[in-house]
């Protein structure tokens, strides 16, 4: 039976130990989440389990069909994007290769006629002769249009690349998947397809995703990393949670009685050892012998603390939208959109890609002009933006603490450090410069000036870009708490249904304005999602 198998897997960078002595296996017919904050080492036993990088010490075994989400999408640039998408399955790419160069020859040795045969038979056996045609169903599901599959790489758009090398991985029926982010460009709908595919699989599945409802849909199992092991648990990502949780707090509560167990015999001990009850005290020290606290080793998962507040409130009516049109070549944004929107709304932005999400939301910040139409904020509207592009509003080569420290003058030191704190900037991480960030740390410290500016207005352009799971729940609690008007594109439905009442969306029939939760929009609009995914 296909199965990966890690055994006894040990990685450390310098000092930084993220797993040791590892045994795990990954079962076919299963499909595993790997979880854990940034940072834990998710993508480093990715590219383990892969083969492309080496485990400190142990070993791993997996099939010999294993297919990889690829990372790299300059590096078929001058292929035909269905030919990109059938290199996935390399045996048959292989063959395909070698029976063109056969055909290419001026003549045909006897030898040459009988490998011809044996390609001919490999390239059956894999479904060579449809191949084409797979491999468009494949691209199609993912929203690569019809008219992108004959060109070269280098002509398609890099949102667009990105789905092609997922086609690549998912195509030729392989034994095992390793997906590392495999939602990351996908619009709703693309991913709704994806996880009725990826919940179809037959073989072994292993995932990274930041992606929670993704996660719930498809993953019978969730092994996650943390306390420097792997530990795996039945069920989607909510389960895991829980399960974690309960052990957790098990242990908790077994070792606190076992405490006052052990403080209990101490005791007995320190006042009898000396007397006439010798035989009672041998005993207890036994007792004590045996009675061990369960080891608790800190857990790296760590949450920051988002709280967006206001300093003053804005006027009832908001914004005003009055016929706005916009239009790109190819594209109609939108055509007289007409919404008012009133104080305390939470409005999302949603819609595929490349439909117009970020142009409204830059028309929203006077970034762009409209073709026709206005955009008017109300009476003491003030508006925080997160741009699509995260590095946008920060300055290079400045030092974090400064930068914020401009925004308000008047924070004393200890403020600003502890607003840094509360985004995992823990001691003098405070005096990074602002080229260093990674793009989780560049999220985060835009997210540290709204709090502290504290606008009654947000516009954020697709926040959850580079944030782990913790951080992407913290954002939507924060969101629902947040008293003031905001408005967000993002692909993230558990992060939608936590804190939309209104959506702005992108169908066939142009912009839409939804007021409700994304379930009714579903319901109303036409939405399949997929059913959970059943667990085994």
């Amino acid at each position: 039976m296909p199965s990966i198998q890690v055994m006894n897997v040990s990685k450390a960078y310098g000092q930084k130990r993220l797993f040791e002595d590892v045994a795990v296996n990954f079962s076919e017919g299963r499909r595993y989440g790997l979880t854990g904050p940034n940072g834990a080492g998710k993508s480093t036993f990715m590219k383990i389990l892969a083969g492309e990088l080496e485990p400190d010490q142990g070993s791993i075994s997996r099939p010999k069909k294993t297919s990889v989400l690829s990372q790299d999408q300059f590096a078929f640039e001058e292929l035909r994007v269905l030919d990109v998408v059938i290199s996935g399955n390399k045996g048959l790419w292989a063959a395909m290769q070698e029976k063109e160069r056969l055909l290419a020859l001026p003549e045909l040795s006897d030898a040459d006629g009988v490998r011809l045969g044996d390609l001919e038979t490999v390239i059956a056996e894999e479904d060579g002769y449809s191949a084409d045609a797979d491999a468009s169903e494949l691209l199609s599901g993912l929203g690569v249009p019809v008219a992108d599959h004959e060109k070269q790489m280098r002509e398609v758009p890099g949102g667009y690349k990105l789905r092609v090398l997922l086609a690549q991985a998912l195509f030729g029926k392989p034994e095992a998947l390793l997906l590392d982010e495999p939602t990351n460009n996908l619009d709703l709908d693309s991913i709704r397809w994806l996880e009725r595919f990826l919940c179809a699989y037959q073989g072994v599945l292993v995932t990274i995703s930041h992606d929670r409802h993704f996660l719930n849909e498809i993953c019978t199992h969730i092994a996650d990393i943390d306390y420097e092991a792997i530990i795996t648990y039945t069920g989607g990502y909510d389960d895991m949670v829980e399960a974690k949780a309960g052990v957790r707090s098990r242990i908790e509560s077994e070792n606190a009685e076992k405490g006052k167990k052990i403080a209990q015999l101490q005791d007995f001990v320190a006042r009898f050892h000396a007397g006439t009850r010798a035989s009672q005290v041998q005993s207890r020290k036994k007792q004590l012998e045996k009675l061990q606290l369960s080891d608790l080793k800190r857990s790296n998962i760590e949450r920051p603390f988002i709280k967006f507040e206001q300093k003053r409130a804005s006027g009832k009516q908001t914004l005003t939208i009055d016929g706005l049109t916009k239009e790109w070549p190819g594209v109609k944004v939108c055509q007289d959109f007409r919404a008012l929107v009133t104080k305390g709304e939470k409005v999302a932005i949603i819609g595929r890609n490349g439909v117009g999400k970020t142009t409204l939301c830059k028309m929203l910040m006077g970034e762009l002009a409209p073709d026709a139409g206005k955009i008017e904020w109300g009476h003491e509207a003030s508006v925080g933006y997160l741009a699509q592009d995260h590095r946008e509003g920060i300055p290079p080569n400045t030092i974090i603490w400064q930068w914020l420290h401009g925004f308000d003058p008047k924070a004393g030191n200890e403020e600003i450090r502890g607003l840094l704190g509360k985004m995992l900037f823990k001691g003098d991480e405070g005096l990074k410069n602002t080229n260093s960030l990674s793009g989780g740390e560049a999220v985060r410290l835009i997210f540290s000036k709204l709090m502290l500016t504290k606008d009654n207005v947000l516009v954020l352009d697709e926040p959850t870009n580079h944030l782990d799971l913790e951080s992407i729940v913290a954002l939507g609690d924060a969101l629902q708490k947040y008293e003031g008007t905001a408005f967000v594109v993002t692909h993230d439905r558990d992060l939608i249904s936590t804190f939309a009442t209104r959506l702005f969306a992108f169908t066939g029939d142009g912009l839409v304005d939804f007021t409700g939760d994304y379930d009714e929009f579903l319901a109303k609009h036409g939405g399949d999602a997929p059913a959970r995914a059943a667990r085994r």
